[in-house]
């Protein structure tokens, strides 16, 4: 059977969900081979198998660690030689984006960005995309060479498939760019406690509604009786309410999880472009003509400082 090259997102090791994800979507298609890059890249091996790749190809040098992007492009496209793929799948993200781009440069190949489905076509890979603000839904497929699809995180369940997931070195030679770029320090993110917003399975987001910072610890808490993560608007980041790494918008974050609550957001364009593929969306605000009850599945007209307490005791209360 074919194979599908699969890039594994991971952290020392700790393969995160989207990656999980492109192995249930490259099975449609293919057999997936998987491409851990780095430290700790060995250890992603029986989770990967557990979940149907029949080969793990990795490598580690100290180039992917201290430089930016260009050391796992050279690797990526080190696996695509070896291997011949049908489909090259990457986790649509800031830096995954930009190393689809550059490996479907080298290789002359199209590349399709934030899909939410992949299928197999008798012409080739078919991707699902949401476009002009996810006003429309396109299936597309590139025209020439093999195609690189970045997939946007929550767009399939992780299902386990068992497989070999047969560990091989894979050589990788750097080219001259690969050390251009020089990662001078780090900083850890301070750790909230609840998932990363773009993974995660529920948002609960304020906006301008919220009324102020002092406020938003009424969202989180909603959202930490979910067990979700915490978004906002570009009104309420925009006014210095909350940090713009929780933005979801056009200019901010795109999520898609299976529930977003949208509490005292208007819904304008800007805000649904990121939030808009949804799988359920509720909205909470006190104007019944807010634009962002025309593409709600569920939605509550009223004070939201009245609702979201009484929906935050009432979901503790059940799980209690």
């Amino acid at each position: 059977m074919a194979e599908v090259l699969v890039l594994v997102d991971h952290v020392d090791g700790a393969v995160r969900k989207p990656t999980l994800e492109l192995l249930t979507l490259a099975r449609r298609i293919g057999d997936p081979v998987a491409v851990a890059l780095g430290a700790g890249a060995g250890a992603t091996a029986p989770v990967l198998g557990e979940h149907g790749a029949v080969r793990v190809l990795t490598a580690d040098a100290p180039e992917f660690a201290e430089y930016l992007v260009v050391p796992k492009v050279d690797a990526l496209q080190a696996a695509f030689a070896a291997v011949s793929p049908v489909a090259v799948l990457v986790v649509s993200s800031a830096e995954g984006k930009e190393i689809a781009a550059r490996l479907a440069l080298r290789v002359g190949s199209g590349i399709i960005t934030d899909a939410t489905d992949l299928e197999a076509g008798e012409q080739g890979v078919v991707a699902t995309q949401a476009a002009f603000a996810a006003s429309y839904t396109t299936r597309s497929r590139v025209s020439r060479g093999v195609p690189v699809i970045t997939v946007k995180p929550n767009s399939a369940p992780v299902e386990a498939a068992p497989a070999a997931g047969a560990v091989e070195a894979l050589a990788v030679s750097f080219g001259e760019a690969a050390t251009g770029t020089k990662v001078t320090s780090r900083t850890p993110r301070e750790s909230t406690g609840r998932p990363e917003l773009t993974e995660a399975a529920i948002v609960v987001s304020g906006g301008r509604g919220v009324n102020g910072a002092e406020n938003f610890p009424l969202i989180e808490a909603l959202a930490d009786s979910l067990g979700a993560a915490v978004g906002a608007s570009r009104a309420a980041v925009d006014a210095g309410w909350y940090p713009h790494t929780s933005q979801v918008g056009q200019t901010g974050k795109s999520v898609s999880p299976q529930l977003y609550i949208a509490s005292g957001i208007s819904g304008a364009i800007q805000h649904r472009a990121g939030m808009q593929t949804s799988k359920t969306i509720v909205a909470i605000n006190k104007d019944a003509e807010a634009p962002i009850f025309e593409l709600v599945d569920y939605g509550v007209v009223g004070d939201l400082f009245a609702v979201v307490p009484q929906l935050t005791e009432e979901i503790n209360t059940r799980k209690g």
